[in-house]
C-alpha cells in the first residue's frame, strides 16, 4: 500500500472518533505522510472576554493537526510534550488554517511543527509537537486489500 493510501486510511479512522475536533468546528482539509492540514472559522463560541480567538482553541486546533500528522504512518502516536507560540490574536470570523509538517522521526518518537495562519495567510501561532508511538494501529493493513 502506497504511504498517502496509508495516511488517508489512518486520517478516516481517527476522524470516525475523533469528537473533540468535529466539535471544535474544525474540517480536515489534507493529510499525507508526516503532514495534515486542519482549519476552522472563529465562531462566537471560540472568543474569550477580549473578543479574539481563545488560546485554548488555536492550540486544539494545532494539536489536531500534529495528532492526524504523527498517526499518518498506520502506527497509534500521542502527544509527549507540546509547546505553542501565539504571535497574533484570531479574531471573530478569521478562518485559521493549522498546517502540520513532520521534522524528524526518530525511534518511536517524532517532531512535528504547525503554523496557524488566518484567511490572508497572517502568522497567528507556531506549534511544536513530539509524539510517541504506542501500541496500535489504525486500521488492518492485511485487511485493505
Amino acid at each position: 500500500m502506497e504511504a498517502d493510501e496509508i495516511a488517508r486510511r489512518s486520517a478516516a479512522a481517527m476522524w470516525a472518533r475523533d469528537d473533540a475536533s468535529k466539535w471544535l468546528g474544525a474540517s480536515l482539509d489534507a493529510v499525507g505522510p508526516g503532514t495534515a492540514v486542519l482549519s476552522l472559522t472563529v465562531a462566537k463560541h471560540h472568543t474569550n472576554g477580549h473578543d479574539i480567538c481563545h488560546g485554548g482553541f488555536i492550540f486544539t486546533l494545532a494539536d489536531s493537526a500534529f495528532a492526524f500528522a504523527c498517526n499518518s504512518y498506520n502506527r497509534v502516536a500521542v502527544a509527549q510534550h507540546n509547546v505553542i507560540t501565539y504571535v497574533a490574536p484570531g479574531r471573530l470570523g478569521d478562518r485559521l488554517r493549522a498546517e502540520c509538517r513532520e521534522v524528524t522521526r526518530f525511534g518511536r518518537s517524532g517532531i512535528y511543527d504547525v503554523r496557524v495562519t488566518d484567511q490572508a495567510g497572517r502568522l497567528i501561532a507556531e506549534f511544536r509537537g513530539v509524539s510517541r508511538d504506542i501500541e496500535g494501529r489504525h486500521f488492518d493493513e492485511a485487511d485493505a486489500g
